[in-house]
């Protein structure tokens, strides 16, 4: 019987299956990310490159009415979209330019932190590159192969493109008198008549006062007034929002 020998203890850690991006910060917090791939920035890139598309014809349209000076102007707006668009809304609103805004994206800095003038600039001048030889092609490249999902622009800056994270809202509560359980409760008994009240609108009657008259017992409560009041202990524990 062969022997498979183990690896070396310094060899080099299998891909993870999971994407996310784990860092810490100065709190000594860990932060996941979720990098985003290839097709997302290319559909958040394409949305930006239409709408500067759009703005420029707009703008060159009108300005083809002031001769020589319509033109100065219209040069001078082509520089300012082409080199700034991206950075300004990148700086200005938290990592997110339209594009990127429609697609649920944003830029950070690697620690999570968000991105800076120089960094922006860094990245952004840095397109140029990554668009080498024709159609992002490096950039596309460098993106497929690094494990977050970086082009040539990111890994000079030091940036990331993530998914922005979504709040989470919790379900409203049936409407009652806050009120105090009858004892401390447990993290298990909290979950349970929180859960009860939030999907209380998701059942039927009938299944509210049987559910209702099975925590009624363990809880004291009493049980022609279960529902009543076990809402009100929900509202108690969620406290004010």
């Amino acid at each position: 019987m062969t022997q498979t020998s183990a690896p070396p203890r310094n060899a080099p850690l299998p891909p993870p299956l999971d994407t996310r991006y784990q860092v810490e910060t100065p709190e000594g917090i860990d932060l996941p990310l979720r990098p985003a791939g290839l097709l997302p920035r290319a559909l958040a890139f394409a949305i930006d490159l239409g709408l500067r598309a759009l703005v420029l014809g707009l703008l060159f349209v009108t300005l083809a009415f002031f001769g020589k000076v319509g033109v100065g102007l219209g040069s001078l707006l082509l520089f300012v979209l082409s080199w700034w668009y991206m950075v300004l809304f990148e700086v200005l609103n938290q990592g997110r330019s339209p594009g990127k805004q429609w697609m649920g994206l944003r830029v950070v800095q690697d620690d999570g932190t968000p991105i800076g003038w120089s960094a922006s600039l860094i990245r952004n001048l840095l397109r140029f590159v990554d668009m080498l030889p024709f159609g992002y092609s490096l950039g596309a490249i460098s993106c497929l192969q690094h494990p977050a999902f970086k082009r040539l622009g990111d890994i000079a800056a030091g940036t990331l493109v993530i998914y922005r994270e979504q709040a989470v809202t919790r379900p409203p509560l049936p409407a009652a008198m806050p009120l105090r359980a009858p004892f401390n409760l447990s993290l298990a008994e909290q979950r349970a008549v929180s859960d009860f009240a939030e999907r209380q609108s998701q059942l039927s009657a009938e299944r509210v006062q049987e559910l209702a008259a099975l925590l009624a017992e363990p809880l004291k409560v009493s049980p022609p007034r279960a529902v009543a009041e076990l809402n009100g202990i929900a509202l108690g524990l969620r406290g004010p929002v």
